[in-house]
């Protein structure tokens, strides 16, 4: 590569001997190649040029590219959005029906404690006004009694 170069020069048309020095890139060493077996044996095919050779090799498949999925119409984020809304308005559908629950069983509690005291009341009623009248034991008539030195004379 080293060759030396010969240049004219315009004014004294003298020549001159200039070495060119171009450099050699270097490249890595290619890794080495692993045989891999197939998984099956392929089909040798042989080809016939226009000049008469004989070409004969395996037969490769055309790598089909994977199908691409096709676009739903509507977005995964409008859909979470979506559902996300159906999921709030059953939570809120759920409180509203546990908060009517509570205040029907508490106006029900109030109502049992309401009748509890009435039945209460009334038994004590009854109580206090059929005492007056005569159901047995001693009775005991005070007319005109007399009290000298603690002592109760009739």
């Amino acid at each position: 590569m080293n060759e030396p170069t010969t240049h004219r020069r315009a004014a004294g048309h003298e020549t001159t001997a200039v070495q060119i020095h171009t450099p050699t890139p270097i490249v890595p060493a290619p890794a080495p190649v692993v045989p891999v077996q197939p998984g099956h044996i392929p089909a040798v095919a042989s080809i016939v040029l226009p000049d008469g050779r004989v070409i004969t090799g395996y037969a490769l498949n055309p790598v089909q590219p994977e199908a691409v999925a096709p676009k739903p119409p509507v977005s995964r984020a409008a859909v979470n959005v979506a559902l996300g809304g159906v999921g709030f308005l059953a939570v809120c559908g759920g409180l509203l029906l546990l908060t009517t629950f509570i205040a029907a069983l508490t106006a029900l509690i109030t109502q049992l404690i309401i009748l509890a005291a009435v039945i209460f009341g009334g038994w004590i009623a009854v109580q206090i006004f059929s005492a007056s009248g005569h159901k047995g034991g001693t009775t005991v008539n005070i007319r005109k009694a007399v009290i000298k030195r603690n002592h109760f004379h009739s």
